[in-house]
């Protein structure tokens, strides 16, 4: 299995190349060179797997010869053990034929710990054999950094820097992000919104120069690893609901787009997957696309689900490439445009095609509020201010009745205690192992919203 760039210039790499490499050195992102294919009976022969069997199933081909079946394996089982169910990810029954399938069982109770853990043990592995040191560099909106800092904390071989926008992640994210004591983490609060750290850590990327003296990888969704971490899960669940003799429908917060992609992935391997479902909040440039065909930045808007309070999505350009018969040129085309002049718009046959995969729905701040209320009032769940948007999403863009509705339940709602306090009157506590968060002491590094002043910070601090 080899993997290309969505630029079309970069070397294919293999699986391992592209995991610690994360950004293409063309400033693409890697996406499989074809899509595996699982039949209806490998998928039905799911049912009654572990989490960590089906992962292993549905990896395998894109692993290809990186490690052994037994290496893999292993990786696995030290990724998942410690989840809070032994399900992992469960599913949870919210209505008629609505599920929420909960995302938030692992150490940061957040989603990004499916892929993040995973990407903890699999870097681990891969340093061990080469004895190779590695600066890790991610931006975050919240969830990507505490995964990636609880993933990463203490790990030999190792240095985590990660950026956040000061003032605009929960404060139980932050303290996640900021209490941890090991000294090959660092928390950064940068000057700026989500999408200026993002840029930043591009910015890293396409520096080869900085690239190459640090050893420089990313866990950001940007890395392939992550995306394919997460579409396990959408077989999963859909599996428990009768896949593959039935269809199963999903509807994703995002603003990053790789949750989503990930089921597009899984798609493409072969799971019967009706409707596809991008929910999002104010910040609604993924559908003001699918509406219009406008793909046009409009600045980020703080809101109470601050992980989807993004204007550049990049996942959204592996999706591009596909529709695009993954020509490299007219993606590039596009994310220089998206660059220099704040959007592009798609081709109508680009956009039959988005429209075909996905569909849409934005959800405002007060029906997200709503939403919250009436989840707990209706089930007694209380849920995450991300979680609400998907709900009210899956409920307006619903189809078929007598088609499973999966809502990906992103992230605890102890993760955003004071927007759920407001919405429902309840305040959700976080669990026993985290109780004593707010008593522990921060250690954060505050830095402008500079390239070149960030690159020195990291230089000085690996000593590289």
């Amino acid at each position: 299995m080899n993997y290309i760039s969505t630029r079309g210039t970069a070397p294919k790499l293999g699986f391992e190349q592209t995991m610690l490499a994360g950004l293409a050195r063309d400033g693409g992102l890697y996406v499989p060179e074809s899509w595996p294919r699982l039949n209806p009976d490998e998928i039905a022969a799911f049912a009654g797997q572990s989490y960590e069997e089906v992962a292993f199933r549905v990896m395998r081909p894109y692993v290809a010869d990186a490690f052994t079946d037994a290496e893999f394996r292993d990786i696995l089982t030290r990724a998942y053990a410690s989840f809070g169910h032994v399900a992992r990810c469960p599913l949870v029954q919210i209505g008629d034929n609505d599920w929420m399938l909960e995302l938030f069982h692992g150490p940061t109770l957040a989603f990004k710990d499916v892929a993040m853990q995973l990407i903890g043990q699999l870097f681990e592995a891969s340093l061990a054999r080469s004895g190779n040191r590695l600066t890790i560099v991610g931006a975050t909106s919240g969830d990507t950094g505490s995964a990636a800092i609880e993933a990463f904390r203490g790990r030999a071989g190792v240095d985590v820097f990660i950026l956040f926008p000061d003032g605009r992640v929960s404060d139980v994210q932050r303290r996640q992000m900021t209490t941890p004591t090991e000294a090959n983490v660092h928390a950064l609060a940068i000057d700026g919104d989500f999408d200026d750290a993002q840029a930043s850590v591009k910015g890293m990327f396409n520096d080869h120069s900085f690239r190459d003296a640090v050893g420089l990888a990313g866990v950001n969704s940007i890395n392939w690893a992550r995306v394919l971490a997460q579409a396990v899960y959408y077989f999963t669940s859909a599996v428990a609901l009768g896949a593959p003799h039935r269809k199963i429908s999903f509807t994703v917060p995002t603003g990053n787009f790789g949750d989503i992609f990930a089921g597009y992935v899984a798609k493409r391997m072969g799971l019967p997957i009706d409707r596809l479902v991008i929910a999002t909040n104010r910040n609604d440039i993924l559908h003001r696309t699918m509406e219009t065909g406008a793909h046009v930045k409009e600045g980020v808007v703080p809101s109470i689900s601050p992980s989807m309070d993004i204007q550049v999505s990049s996942n959204f350009e592996r999706l591009l490439f596909d529709i695009c018969d993954r020509e490299g040129a007219a993606v590039t085309q596009f994310m220089d445009a998206l660059r220099s002049e704040g959007g592009f718009t798609l081709p109508q046959g680009a956009l039959d095609r988005l429209r075909e995969e996905l569909g849409s729905a934005r959800v405002s701040e007060d029906e997200t509020r709503a939403q919250i209320a009436a989840t707990l009032r209706d089930t007694g769940h209380v849920v995450c201010p991300h979680t609400a948007v998907g709900l009210h999403a899956a409920r307006a863009r619903r189809g078929d009745p007598a088609t499973p509705m999966v809502t990906l339940a992103t992230a605890h709602a102890a993760k955003f205690p004071d927007a759920v306090e407001a919405a429902c009157g309840v305040r959700p506590a976080l669990p026993p192992r985290m109780a004593d968060l707010f008593e522990r002491p921060e250690r954060v590094t505050r830095v402008p919203n500079d390239l070149g002043a960030i690159q020195a910070l990291i230089r000085q601090e690996t000593g590289r």
